[in-house]
């Protein structure tokens, strides 16, 4: 059994603090939201400080929004890092620019401590069931050190070298591809209104056709149900794909599609929508040919 501390319990950190659970961790999670931690307490968890938490961990596990709010609970003034003893290994799984990793590992490593870039996809039902896909890279030591949590949170872990920012470079392919995809959704969807087309129907047609994707046949029948309920929210594309658009630039590399796609869900923040589930990026597409979605008056 480890000691593991989970920061962020939000849908997929608080799944991964249930799932260590299950595995026979001790878990003590970590939130600045009173009550977050609840559901893993129920569960034979704990509740605790960033810091206090890490100085008893074996494993560090942040599950926090971005580059900046990982920088402040791992290395701010009262961050995890300098309080973890030696040896101890830190899983970062916010989506972050691959130089940013690099850098966490290198200030990790000068402590002492092993660092695993590890990003995460699946989504919060698939945290829950400790099924996510990892996408790994840090030394052999930071693996093997890691490898409790990973094993109890992940269905598939990648191993993608030795060095950090691999992972995520990796998750920044991911979230290309997963951003445009929803945003096609959007305008697939709008474009199956405007035809006077039933949206139920649409759903079950392209199923079963070449236009299909993971995330059509995920978020279409969230609008069909005009059910917004946030599992993934809007505000988290223009962060993800805001990432993917700076890497590209770095690299000299045109991606229209992807900045296409963020300027859909730059619209649908500005509407005021970014804390509703991303499939409300359909509305900028449909508001704009004033047509009405399942649901709308």
């Amino acid at each position: 059994m480890a000691v593991i501390t989970v920061i962020g319990l939000g849908s997929m950190g608080l799944g991964m603090a249930l799932s260590l659970r299950r595995a026979g961790h001790r878990v003590i999670g970590c939130d600045l939201r009173d009550g977050a931690a609840d559901p893993l307490i129920a569960e034979g968890g704990e509740a605790g400080h960033p810091a206090k938490a890490a100085a008893e961990s074996d494993i560090v596990v942040s599950v926090v929004l971005n580059a900046a709010q990982t920088e402040a609970v791992l290395f701010g003034d009262e961050g995890c890092a300098p309080a973890m003893r030696a040896g101890g290994v830190i899983l970062s799984c916010a989506t972050v620019d691959p130089s940013i990793a690099r850098d966490m590992a290198a200030r990790a490593e000068a402590l002492g401590l092993h660092y695993l870039d590890a990003p995460i996809s699946g989504g919060a039902a698939k945290a829950a069931q400790g099924k996510l896909s990892i996408m790994a890279s840090g030394t052999e030591a930071a693996l093997k050190a890691a490898r409790p949590a990973l094993d109890a949170m992940a269905e598939t872990v990648h191993d993608l070298g030795r060095d950090a920012g691999a992972g995520s470079a990796m998750k920044a392919v991911n979230q290309l591809l997963a951003g445009v995809h929803i945003a096609a959704m959007g305008e697939a969807l709008a474009l199956a209104a405007s035809q006077g087309l039933d949206l139920g129907r649409a759903v079950e047609v392209i199923r079963a056709s070449a236009g299909n994707s993971w995330m059509f046949e995920n978020r279409a029948p969230h609008v069909v149900e005009a059910d917004y309920a946030p599992r993934s929210a809007v505000t988290i594309w223009p962060k993800d794909l805001g990432i993917v658009s700076g890497i590209a630039t770095g690299a000299g590399l045109p991606v229209p599609l992807t900045r296409a796609a963020l300027g859909q869900f730059e619209q649908a923040v500005e509407a005021g929508w970014g804390a509703e589930d991303d499939a409300a990026v359909t509305r900028v597409y449909t508001r704009a040919a004033g047509l009405k979605l399942p649901g709308e008056a």
